[in-house]
């Protein structure tokens, strides 16, 4: 029998505004996914560390601070380091089309922009974060 899906929704960077992610956050648990919350201001070092503790298929990242060119990569060269190559980065924020793509092209997987229908981030994550606990 398979266990829930399990993500972790973070807040990367100095960017002070949740109100998103809580969104996210709670739409995945009604979708009947574990979800942790991460908080305010982590670091990426912080969030790959959470995400070891607490064994997630997924990580989410909700950035509207203009960093994404700069966290998305450190996070993938963080879990690639720490052997989460199984652990699907997704995300989402203010991020404009072109840098959706390059991000893409190295390895994160969907990026969700203002306005996106929580259902379909909840029907992504159960499509493609590895369902391993």
């Amino acid at each position: 029998m398979n266990k829930r899906i399990r993500v972790l929704v973070a807040k990367v960077g100095l960017d002070g505004h949740d109100r998103g992610a809580k969104v996210v956050a709670a739409a995945l648990r009604d979708a009947g996914m574990e979800v942790i919350y991460s908080g305010l201001r982590k670091t990426p070092e912080m969030v790959v560390e959470a995400a070891i503790q607490e064994d997630v298929n997924a990580i989410g990242i909700s950035i509207l601070s203009g960093a994404h060119m700069t966290i998305f990569p450190r996070m993938l060269a963080l879990m690639k380091e720490k052997g989460l190559n199984d652990v699907l980065l997704f995300g989402g924020g203010i991020i404009p089309d072109k840098d959706i793509e390059e991000l893409k092209k190295i390895g994160v997987g969907e990026l969700f922009t203002p306005g996106a229908s929580t259902q379909v981030i909840v029907e992504y994550l159960r499509n493609n974060s590895d369902n391993r606990n």
